[in-house]
C-alpha cells in the first residue's frame, strides 16, 4: 500500500531509520509496520533481541491511535505504559510484521494492543499500550505539522 505522501511526511523518524521500520499500512485505527532483522538487531544468542519487538509494538500502537488524513497536520503522543509477552523468537533474515488496533480514545489518553508474527505468520509477541496525547493531538485535525530537526 502506497500512503499519500501528505501521511508518508508524518512517518518519517530516525528511530525507525536505525531500526529499519517501514510503515506498510495506516488508517484510522490500524498501523501495520515491517523490519528486516539483521545482525546489529541480534542479542548475544544470535536471535532478534527483545527490544527490537518492543520497539514494533510501542510503534504500530501509538500510530493506531494517532492518524491524522489532514494535509500538513499531525497527531502525537507519549507512551505511558507497554505491557509485552514474549511467544516465540525472531530470526534474523526473518521478516517481522506489525500489526496495531486502536481499542478506545478519551480526550487525553488511549489504549491499543498489538501483535509482531514472522513473515511465516508465527506470533513472537504480543502486547496492549496506553498512550497520551501530545497537545492538540486528541482531534482528528491534530498539530501543524512541523518536520523534525535534522
Amino acid at each position: 500500500m502506497q500512503l499519500p505522501d501528505h501521511i508518508l511526511a508524518q512517518t518519517h523518524s530516525p528511530f525507525h531509520e536505525h531500526l529499519g521500520i517501514e510503515i506498510l499500512e495506516w488508517r484510522e485505527g490500524f498501523a501495520r509496520l515491517a523490519c528486516l532483522p539483521v545482525r546489529h538487531h541480534a542479542n548475544r544468542s544470535g536471535i532478534v533481541h527483545g527490544g527490537v519487538m518492543l520497539a514494533l509494538l510501542d510503534q504500530v500502537n501509538a500510530f493506531a491511535g494517532l492518524f491524522c488524513d489532514v494535509p500538513g497536520r499531525t497527531r502525537r503522543a507519549v507512551t505511558l505504559d507497554l505491557d509485552t509477552r514474549f511467544t516465540g523468537q525472531g530470526k534474523l533474515g526473518v521478516r517481522l510484521l506489525a500489526e496495531g488496533h486502536l481499542v478506545t480514545a478519551g480526550r487525553a489518553i488511549f489504549f491499543a494492543r498489538g501483535e509482531v508474527k514472522d513473515e511465516e505468520g508465527r506470533l513472537i509477541a504480543f502486547g496492549s499500550s496506553t498512550h497520551r496525547y501530545r497537545e492538540g493531538s486528541h482531534t482528528a485535525e491534530g498539530v501543524p505539522f512541523e518536520a523534525p530537526a535534522a
